[in-house]
């Protein structure tokens, strides 16, 4: 047994439990018993979490090379109401291009088993039904494909690795025109250009709506310049006309803006280099040159082309004259804080509207409406964190939505969100600060286009163009409120040790040529949760005071560790940031646990699991 193998915690797997069932098995149900003798990697995810999608992306490859050795199982943990719903999932499934069995696990069985605590999570179990890894966040992956090799050479020679096909089976494409599109945009022509998604190309239909003008895009995924037959995208997603009468297209997949010019039907490139930016990488420069990360949407607002990046959240802009981009709000923490856009937290901008002086935002993760001023300030006008959301009309300080991804300003200066885990669309009206509900029942609608006196409004889950006449009067919605569905973890007043576990995988270590190689940063909601460990450190581990005056609340925990390929012959080892934002209720009861750990990347030797 190599060293590595030697020194590697074993833990037994818990069973996989989902009420949900599995999907993509062809109507088969599994245990883990059933997949004894591969390799299981296990991907906690969510469908409304972006670096959860970032994560499907990075296990393309890595399925691809060991589909005869390894199994990745999706066990889709919900954060929103909407998302246990089982048909909700289905849809997910099919409109990310998920390739291996997901199980659905709405009530948290599985995840509550795994101790998981943050989406996502990637746990990796051996042959004989051992967790031997657990890592939270993205960029991972280039660590589990080594263990992968590792496990596969060990367990061959132990002959306890059973190689051949997976359980994965592939459904039935279902032939609609549209298969859950984005976003759409009125073309001057009077006709609709969509972005379709999940077939990776953009869609000319003519002013009914439902007849095919054109196609632009081979209809897989790719990231290639050239004629509408020739170019490809990667689930595309936001759409702006520029001054000059072209299109910019937020390529969300491909981390680019493209353009579209609307004549020729010629795609080009504008902005990113097709990687995803991560921590440490330029956020500002000429734009061919910089890393993107999941550009959602886009909006033409004081001359630039602003871009809701999602997968950093924060706000970044394009300059067509200059062809530079740069970052213009958030610090990439995810949560809600107004102010200078320098200071102002986002989480998972996916929808942009300009009018006049204001810029509006549907902030998704935060379930809000937010807008930018013309000097850059961020203010919210509906919404109050990650945690609460909701279908409640009235004032704006107290109303709910529930995961919106579309704004779109009306005549009047009020604005249409599309509120798309409520299947609902709602306005707000700056001037008397109060939420309506303009209609219901539209599935998952993602955006919506004014045309005339109706609004055309993006059914993404029932791929289509929905028509609706501007009602005059509001739609009367039964209010409910929610809070994400997690249990709080009972962790006892006064002092908390919080320790982040982090291990850099095996050929590797911490990077510290340039100073510190870790960092952390502690918050809490309410604030006066913490008497004392607030702010930022390099230290992964940190004492902790909660005010036993406050009896429950979230901490939010930001960690970063950098690691380096550990070989002194290589001048230039490859270097991987690895980074994780967690929120993690907490209750406060007496005599409960005085120690968080939250694991990075490694295994808690102190786990009881």
């Amino acid at each position: 047994m190599n060293d590595s193998a030697s020194r590697r915690v074993r833990v037994r797997a818990p069973e996989l439990v989902g009420k949900g069932g599995w999907l993509n098995t062809g109507d088969q149900q599994y245990t883990l018993a059933d997949l004894r003798g591969r390799i299981v990697i296990l991907d906690f995810w969510t469908f409304c979490c972006i670096n959860c999608l970032h994560v499907l992306d990075e296990l393309r490859e890595l399925e691809e090379r060991h589909r005869d050795t390894v199994v990745v199982v999706g066990v889709h943990s919900p954060k929103f109401v909407h998302e246990a719903e089982h048909q909700a999932v289905v849809d997910a499934v099919e409109r990310y291009g998920v390739e291996h069995p997901v199980l659905d696990d709405p009530e948290l069985a599985t995840w509550k088993q795994y101790a998981v605590r943050a989406w996502p999570t990637l746990v990796v179990i051996d042959p004989e039904g051992y967790v031997v890894a657990q890592h939270a966040g993205e960029g991972h992956v280039h660590a589990i494909e080594r263990l992968v090799a590792e496990l596969e050479a060990e367990h061959e020679a132990k002959g306890t690795l059973r190689r051949g096909d997976g359980p994965y089976v592939a459904p039935e494409p279902e032939p609609t025109v549209l298969r859950f599109p984005g976003k759409a945009l009125l073309l001057p022509s009077g006709n609709f250009l969509v972005s379709d998604t999940t077939r990776h190309q953009l869609v000319e239909l003519a002013e009914d709506g439902e007849s095919v003008v054109r196609r632009i895009g081979t209809g897989g995924r790719g990231f290639t310049d050239g004629s509408a037959e020739q170019a490809s995208f990667n689930e595309p997603q936001g759409l702006a006309l520029l001054d000059d009468g072209s299109v910019v297209v937020a390529d969300t997949v491909n981390h680019a803006l493209r353009r579209l010019d609307l004549a020729s039907g010629a795609v080009t490139t504008l902005a990113g280099t097709g990687r995803q930016w991560m921590q440490g990488a330029p956020a500002s420069g000429p734009a061919r040159e910089v890393a993107l990360s999941s550009p959602w949407d886009v909006a033409l607002f004081g001359g630039r082309v602003w871009i809701a990046m999602a997968g950093v959240h924060q706000l970044w802009t394009y300059d067509p004259a200059a062809e530079t981009v740069q970052v213009a709000a958030g610090t990439t923490n995810e949560g809600l804080v107004d102010g200078p856009g320098a200071e102002a937290w986002f989480a998972q901008p996916s929808g942009l509207a300009a009018a006049g002086e204001r810029l509006w935002l549907a902030d998704s993760e935060t379930s809000a409406l937010r807008w930018v001023d013309l000097d850059g300030a961020v203010h919210t006008a509906v919404g109050t964190g990650l945690f609460d959301f909701g279908h409640r009309d009235g004032e704006a300080g107290q109303a709910l939505l529930q995961h919106p991804l579309g704004v779109t300003v009306l005549p009047d200066g009020s604005v249409a969100v599309a509120d798309t885990y409520n299947h609902a669309l709602r306005r707000y009206d700056p001037a008397t600060g109060q939420v309506t509900t303009l209609a219901t029942d539209l599935r998952e609608p993602s955006d919506a286009v004014l045309v005339g006196d109706d609004i055309v409004v993006v059914e993404s889950a029932r791929h289509r163009l929905t028509r609706l006449r501007l009602p005059e009067e509001a739609v009367r919605v039964e209010a409910v409120a929610h809070r994400t569905q997690r249990a709080a973890t009972e962790v006892a007043p006064g002092r908390l040790r919080l320790d982040v576990i982090f291990q850099a995988p095996a050929g590797q270590k911490l990077d510290t040529r340039y100073g510190p190689s870790t960092r952390l940063l502690v918050s809490a909601t309410p604030p006066e949760l913490l008497l004392k460990g607030e702010g930022a450190d390099s230290d992964l581990s940190r004492e902790l005071e909660l005010d036993p005056a406050v009896s429950e609340g979230v901490l939010h925990v930001s960690a970063m560790a950098a690691s380096c390929d550990d070989d002194p012959a290589n001048e230039y080892p490859a270097c991987h940031v690895h980074q994780q934002d967690w929120g993690v209720p907490v209750r406060l009861v007496a005599g409960a646990a005085d120690r968080l750990p939250l694991v990075l990347a490694g295994l808690d030797a102190g786990d009881g699991r």
